[in-house]
């Protein structure tokens, strides 16, 4: 009798809306070329099926997730523990499943701190930064930043009180840099600023407005926005008629999805064919 073909093990990301994600791609891509027996897809779970859906997971046959757009801060009662960094960030965005249960990680922060420093040779230590949005990923974001020790980082949210929530927990874990919680897009202090780093959603349709006057951007710095669903925003546009330096999300993307599969495999991720699948 023939030998029955094990099952492939299953991952996916877990959002709504989740259609636009490039993850199945990338990790779809690795599963195939390491010969891994897996496959990846996503999952657009409705907020109100959100509790039934962790509860199917078993039953699924679900190894690993992503987590994106609501739930990085909503999946945490669902697991069974989650990293420190996780924990300080106050997001998740990769989920190992195993017999011990759900451990959250966050990969964002190192996603984009490998992408600033391995491919676009950016050195934040003793450097200024401005930082747009004090959501999960400015968390994320910041957290990490605050690991290559840079001189300044200065935070704007429309919603002050985010600001402010954030530099405090920056201050309380590390020593030795100035966090400014700034009032205004002015008060980032952009004429010193090494980088700018939007973390926000804006730019994400094609109509939204930049949230940085191209006034205040100067030649030769960085201006790093987080947003990949296109190849350009608004912001990024106003950057390079300006002399920046500029990047978009897509390696932070590569990067943070290249963690979650050595999490969930134990295995080396391909980074060229990962990269590729993704358009870099």
């Amino acid at each position: 009798m023939a030998q029955k073909k094990a099952l492939p093990k299953l991952f996916g990301v877990l959002g709504y809306p989740a259609k636009h994600s490039l993850s199945p791609r990338m990790h779809n891509a690795a599963f195939k070329a390491l010969k891994i027996n897996a496959r990846y897809r996503i999952f657009e779970v409705e907020p109100a099926k959100l509790r039934s859906f962790f509860a199917s997971l078993g039953r699924r046959g679900i190894a690993g997730l992503n987590v994106t757009i609501p739930y990085k801060q909503t999946v945490f009662p669902y697991l069974t523990a989650a990293t420190p960094e996780a924990s300080m960030i106050g997001a998740i965005n990769t989920i190992k499943v195993s017999s011990a249960g759900l451990r959250g990680y966050n990969t964002d922060g190192e996603g984009f701190l490998q992408h600033l420093t391995k491919d676009l040779g950016f050195d934040p230590r003793w450097k200024n930064i401005a930082v747009l949005g004090a959501g999960g990923a400015s968390r994320s974001v910041c957290v990490y930043l605050c690991k290559a020790k840079p001189r300044r980082i200065a935070i704007f949210n429309r919603d002050r009180s985010k600001t402010i929530d954030l530099v405090h927990v920056l201050n309380m874990h590390n020593t030795g840099i100035e966090f400014i919680a700034a009032d205004t897009v002015g008060h980032l202090r952009l004429e010193d600023a090494d980088i700018l780093v939007n973390t926000t959603s804006v730019g994400m349709n094609e109509t939204d407005p930049s949230l940085v006057d191209a006034r205040y951007l100067r030649r030769g710095m960085l201006v790093y926005d987080l947003v990949y669903s296109k190849k350009s925003t608004r912001l990024l546009e106003d950057a390079r008629r300006k002399g920046c330096r500029t990047a978009n999300g897509l390696g932070m993307l590569l990067y943070q999805g290249m963690a979650a599969f050595k999490i969930w495999t134990g295995r080396t991720p391909p980074k060229k064919i990962m990269a590729k699948a993704i358009g870099l």
